[in-house]
């Protein structure tokens, strides 16, 4: 089963996992992860079993 995205209202498939460091780690998709990535501090790992995801 394929988790959906941890953001609210956002129904992609996660395909990154954000390493934040003041909070808990979190799945994401792929748009999220590129804005919340972004961040100082936070550690964007792509899941490479979802990499089609990541091109999305």
């Amino acid at each position: 089963m394929e988790t959906e995205c941890s953001e609210a209202d956002c129904e992609r498939p996660a395909a990154v996992e954000l390493h934040i460091p003041w909070d808990e780690n979190r799945l994401v998709c792929a748009a999220h992860a590129r804005v919340l990535g972004r961040q100082d501090g936070v550690v964007a790992d792509p899941d490479p079993d979802r990499a089609g995801d990541l091109l999305e």
